[in-house]
């Protein structure tokens, strides 16, 4: 029932998201979700439309993934759940023109989402930034146990947070190694389909797709409701997002 009611509250902003655009909508939403949930280029994605007799070029599914990838994921954090109370967070390098950039990352003991930030540093202003994204977005509760790994900015982050009022009380903060073994596999589940080869050509480029991975990687979870979801499941969701007719309901 709370699924129906949030799918159909955004079914109704969804009217003009493919307005002008030349190819139909379900279509330019699977190929963004193909190109989110799989490791496979913008190429390799317009070689399986053109075996089916349509001609979309890889720069034109590029800009698909670049406008669509942060709708996705705005609407799909309306279905996030409030997470456990004990979350880990952790970063984890992303390449950006042949440079290192640094993806914040937390999600609490049972794998659940909570929120992501792509910094260009890794620092004490960094870690307070991720820390206000992730405590201003409601429904998220504030959490009572914090892990990390040893890195310095964190503890000062925390206190900051905490002095600035997005902290009700002061959450214990432990760094134990084996509990962030979860959020370092959590990594690899969403890195696996990013660019190897140089990685993403700009700040703007990497945030914006980013923002597309994360999204697809809570579908794929189901957002602790019930488990994962099957692939059949997260296509009814995103239609259900875009207002899209929903296909192959047997």
């Amino acid at each position: 029932m709370i699924l129906s009611a949030i799918a159909a509250k955004l079914k109704r902003r969804s009217k003009t998201d493919f307005k002008g655009r030349h190819f139909e909508a379900a279509l330019i939403v699977q190929a963004v979700s193909w190109y989110l949930r799989y490791p496979l280029s913008y190429r390799d994605i317009e070689e399986l439309f053109l075996e089916r007799g349509l001609e979309v070029d890889h720069s034109t599914l590029n800009r698909w993934v670049l406008a669509y990838a942060p709708l996705i994921e705005k609407r799909l954090r309306h279905f996030r759940k409030p997470h456990c109370g004990s979350i880990r967070i952790d970063e984890t390098y992303v390449k950006v023109r042949g440079e290192w950039r640094y993806l914040y990352r937390a999600i609490d003991k049972h794998g659940s989402p909570v929120d992501f930030l792509l910094s260009a540093k890794r620092d004490l202003d960094a870690a307070k930034r991720f820390f206000r994204k992730m405590l201003e977005d409601q429904p998220l509760l504030a959490p009572d146990r914090i892990g990390t790994d040893a890195a310095g900015p964190y503890p000062p982050a925390i206190v900051a947070t905490r002095k600035a009022g997005l902290l009700p009380r002061m959450p214990t903060h432990y760094m134990t190694k084996h509990l962030q073994q979860g959020i370092e596999s959590d990594h690899f589940r969403l890195k696996k389909n990013m660019p190897r080869i140089g990685g993403f050509r700009s700040f703007a480029t990497a945030r914006r797709t980013i923002q597309g991975f994360e999204a697809m990687l809570w579908l794929r979870k189901g957002f602790g409701f019930a488990g994962a979801w099957t692939v059949r499941e997260q296509n009814r969701l995103l239609a259900l997002c875009f207002g899209l007719p929903v296909t192959n309901k047997a």
